[in-house]
């Protein structure tokens, strides 16, 4: 086997061309091998140089090309004839534009994305539809499942939490009527007393009701998140999402003209609403008051929703379908076995302390206690005033006459029967 080598020459050998040398075996019989080589310039002709002789010089360096096997034969007839290079195209062309006319540009060029929570959430977005090639509802609807299965550990503390405080209701409640009697009387004491019980009985029994606001507090900025970068993505907008949705609401950067979108959201809104709060109540006395603000709630945002782009409503009838299952899913018996959550008692309300109240009744109830504690606080500050200026101020004159002052027994005595 002898080697081939494509070495360039100089430019004053060939007149400025690049030419390629070719090593082409010689006979086998030789004792010194012949080397000729083939020198091919731009031009159909081929210059045959003996190894010798040639006056080529190779410059620079040497690339290295395939074997040629010497069984072979002689193949320099193949490089006779060098085709001409193709031509290159003067019009028609195709323009870069027109080759980057489908492709999106970057969230990065148009001044979206970035490390803040808002940012991260568009990167996201902007992740699931380049690199799955998802269309943007596919896009929020994935993103929402994800976020919400994160958070379902949460979920499931808190299902824990609100099956145990209202198993508990009775006993929490006795000790919570007792504080709010003593404290209603003005009695301190007490009232410190049965709080400290109510306190020592939630720690024996595993309850805190701040257990029940995991789920709220945590969602609160996720939701805002998705909010704000959602919005900032129609508001740019991104060119894709204009064709981005999916049935009537195609155009994810505008607000729904037929209205359907703000209604299902608030619909949804309303039934996790209603079979949520049942498992999760908790022993305050003001909880159904604080049930009819929110049945309330979705009546509230609904003239703010029909303003809002498609991309913010999609998400947020997302979270709410995931909600609706999520709370049909933990109803069952055997899940809730699996994961560890008591079953639910169902108290008769004549059996409970608390007897349950209207609407009216309990906002009587909760003027009345409030008006109560105004009075026993003002109370309170007028006699820490009180005792500031008798510890401070001048003696109080409470008797008529001076017992330090020396007296006459005749008038003590006709004193004494004055008296």
């Amino acid at each position: 086997m002898l080697s081939r080598a494509c070495r360039l020459v100089s430019r004053n050998s060939l007149h400025g061309r690049v030419v390629c040398v070719r090593e082409v075996a010689a006979a086998p019989t030789s004792a010194h091998r012949a080397r000729d080589y083939h020198i091919a310039s731009g031009h159909a002709t081929a210059i045959r140089l003996n190894a010798r002789f040639s006056p080529v010089k190779p410059i620079t360096a040497t690339v290295l090309m395939r074997n040629l096997s010497t069984a072979d034969g002689d193949k320099s007839a193949l490089l006779e004839t060098i085709p001409e290079p193709p031509a290159i195209p003067q019009a028609g062309a195709p323009e870069i534009a027109d080759i980057v006319a489908g492709a999106e540009p970057a969230f990065s060029t148009l001044g979206l994305g970035g490390w803040t929570p808002v940012g991260i959430v568009q990167n996201c977005m902007e992740f699931l539809h380049i690199g799955l090639d998802l269309p943007w509802w596919g896009c929020i609807a994935i993103g929402t499942v994800c976020v919400r299965t994160l958070l379902f550990p949460l979920v499931i503390a808190s299902q824990r939490n609100a099956a145990k405080m209202n198993n508990y209701m009775p006993q929490l409640q006795v000790l919570q009527m007792k504080m709010t009697e003593a404290r209603q009387a003005g009695n301190a004491i007490d009232s410190a007393r049965y709080g400290q019980e109510m306190v020592l009985f939630m720690k024996e029994k595993n309850l805190n009701p701040l257990k029940n606001m995991l789920v709220p507090l945590a969602q609160a900025p996720i939701f805002i998140s998705f909010f704000m970068g959602l919005r900032e993505m129609a508001n740019t907008p991104v060119e894709s999402m204009r064709d981005g949705g999916l049935f009537w609401f195609t155009d994810l950067t505008i607000c729904d003209q037929f209205y359907a979108l703000p209604i299902i959201t608030s619909l949804t809104l309303f039934a996790t609403i209603e079979l949520g709060t049942d498992s999760a109540r908790m022993s305050a006395a003001n909880m159904q008051t604080a049930k009819y603000i929110l049945r309330a709630l979705p009546l509230f945002i609904f003239p703010f929703t029909i303003n809002f782009p498609g991309a913010i409503l999609c998400y947020w009838a997302c979270s709410n379908f995931f909600s609706l299952v999520q709370v049909g899913f933990l109803r069952i018996p055997k899940v809730r076995d699996f994961f560890k959550i008591d079953r639910i008692v169902t108290h008769k309300p004549e059996t409970l302390p608390i007897k349950k109240k209207g609407f009216t009744d309990g906002i009587k109830e909760s003027w009345t206690n409030m008006k109560i504690s105004r009075e026993l606080e003002e109370r309170a500050r007028i006699d820490e005033i009180r005792f500031q200026k008798a510890g401070k101020g001048p003696l109080v004159k409470t008797f008529k006459y001076d017992p330090t002052a020396p007296r006459t027994g005749t008038s003590s005595a006709v004193n004494a029967k004055k008296r």
